[in-house]
């Protein structure tokens, strides 16, 4: 219910420029805003180097606290829900702060942003606006990046070995295959078919609801594809959760040999050094590629905005059956296709027990964040890891043709972005309380382990079924599936 055409919408000449000077004026001398999100330059350093900007705009020091993206949660609940208030404000998954809320350790961001005049709300592509910044239709979270996951594929080893880009998960198998081995780079090495961050208690659960999203999820967004929403009972242990982990598992085939080990950093050191044919991943490539360190890829790293399947998933069965347009009235010739809103954007919180001028300040400057003039810039940095969320950021190819991307791989980029938005029926990352525990935590483990040869794929499957049941029964079922109808908009 959240999509529409970005095309279709009016934007004004105004939105589509970046402002000549930041519109912040407030005074906020002697106050600290506590910062608690990941590790490293993504995402922190920009908050970082904006709190500068900030501090000297406005008087308030910004502290970017760093913790490994597995504490970030429970380090932020523990904070807030005892009282400690050591943090100010969290930047996170925009899914989490469903649960943080229910909690009411959010502050409620409607006031400030009626008192707004800057943050242009209207400029926020919906998806994100409806579903990322808010929580039972109040205004929660403001967004800083805008996160779905998309495969992307090298122009020129494609076009070179006479391959077409996949459209399918089997021929992303198929492509990466046919190239793997090659050198990609001319430096006399092997390289590799395809590149995913498999790591464990990393990112690698987003990667496998990637591939399990077009196998299950089949009626739009307000279907899902985690759980029977009518009961909360798991639709993960069945014909088609079994064949997203086989291709997942399938891939490593022809990846890195370390890959069970590697991090997102590490995959994106690999692509960006040329070493990869095919990857998944979120925005970012589009915008790394233009790097000083990936000269070897740059322009030649081209989006796919879904991957898709001929294949889905009989709810009354559990087993898979053929496209067709009855069961699948969003599929294009044959295939399902639904992307997957992987994390959803990273989002700034404020915790409710903050005192009032540190709340005011921390608003104020995730709103300097958010606004047009300040996030236009970040979204075209590969380095920042922010990625679009802004009608303004994906209507036109400008702002990305000035930060250096070759018009072609524009016109791709964003292309596929909005395809990807547009999709009705786009996946959407768990958005519930407990959201963290069943992914993070269940799902990353048993997927691990499966990975690993430790158990089977029949295991794992069980295994997850059975420690979502738990979760849910702990958080209450009838809570959870009110929850979950909110979070689908149904």
């Amino acid at each position: 219910m959240f999509r529409k055409h970005l095309t279709a919408l009016s934007v004004s000449a105004a939105a589509l420029g970046i402002a000549a000077a930041p519109a912040v004026a407030q005074d906020f001398s002697g106050v600290t805003i506590d910062i608690l999100t990941r590790p490293g330059y993504v995402i922190a350093g920009r908050l970082a180097e904006r709190g500068k900007e900030f501090e000297e705009m406005t008087g308030a020091k910004v502290v970017v606290t760093e913790v490994p993206f597995a504490e970030i949660f429970p380090k932020i609940q523990n904070d807030w829900a005892t009282g400690t208030n050591s943090i100010d404000v969290g930047v996170f998954a925009a899914g989490w702060g469903v649960e943080l809320d229910a909690a009411g350790l959010l502050e409620d961001l409607d006031p400030y942003v009626a008192a707004d005049d800057k943050i242009d709300l209207d400029d926020i592509a919906p998806y994100f606006r409806e579903f990322g910044q808010k929580v039972g239709g109040k205004t929660k979270l403001l967004m800083v990046d805008g996160d779905f996951q998309m495969v992307y594929y090298r122009t020129d080893v494609l076009g070179a070995a006479g391959l077409e880009p996949p459209k399918t998960w089997e021929e992303y198998l198929d492509v990466a295959s046919k190239i793997h081995g090659q050198d990609m780079n001319g430096d006399g090495e092997a390289d590799y078919g395809s590149c995913i961050f498999k790591k464990r208690n990393a990112q690698s659960y987003f990667a496998i609801q990637t591939f399990a999203a077009p196998i299950v999820q089949t009626q739009g967004t307000a279907q899902g594809f985690h759980f029977d929403n009518s009961t909360m009972a798991p639709l993960v242990n069945n014909a088609g959760w079994k064949k997203a982990f086989e291709l997942y598992k399938a891939t490593g085939e022809f990846g890195p040999p370390e890959e069970l080990n590697m991090d997102i950093g590490d995959t994106r050191a690999l692509f960006k050094a040329g070493r990869c044919g095919l990857i998944v991943e979120w925005g970012d490539p589009g915008t790394l590629q233009l790097d000083e360190d990936a000269s070897a890829i740059k322009g030649k790293m081209f989006a796919i905005s879904a991957i898709g399947s001929t294949e889905v998933l009989d709810r009354e069965t559990g087993e898979l059956v053929p496209v067709t347009t009855e069961n699948a009235p969003y599929s294009v010739d044959g295939i399902n296709y639904s992307p997957f809103a992987a994390f959803g954007g990273w989002a700034g919180a404020i915790n409710k027990k903050a005192d009032q001028a540190t709340k005011d300040a921390s608003y104020a400057f995730l709103s300097y964040m958010n606004q047009a003039a300040q996030s236009g810039v970040d979204v075209t940095i590969g380095a920042t890891g922010y990625n679009p969320y802004r009608i303004s950021q994906l209507a036109s190819t400008d702002l990305w043709v000035e930060a250096g991307m070759p018009q072609e791989l524009a016109d791709n980029y964003l292309g596929a972005i909005n395809a990807a938005i547009d999709n009705l029926n786009m996946s959407s990352d768990m958005k519930i309380p407990g959201a963290q525990q069943y992914t993070a935590v269940v799902l990353d483990t048993q997927l691990a382990r499966y990975l690993a040869d430790e158990i089977t794929v029949d295991e794992a499957l069980a295994n997850i079924e059975e420690g979502w049941e738990e979760i849910t029964e702990d958080f209450g079922r009838d809570e959870q599936v009110a929850a979950q109808g909110l979070a689908l908009g149904n």
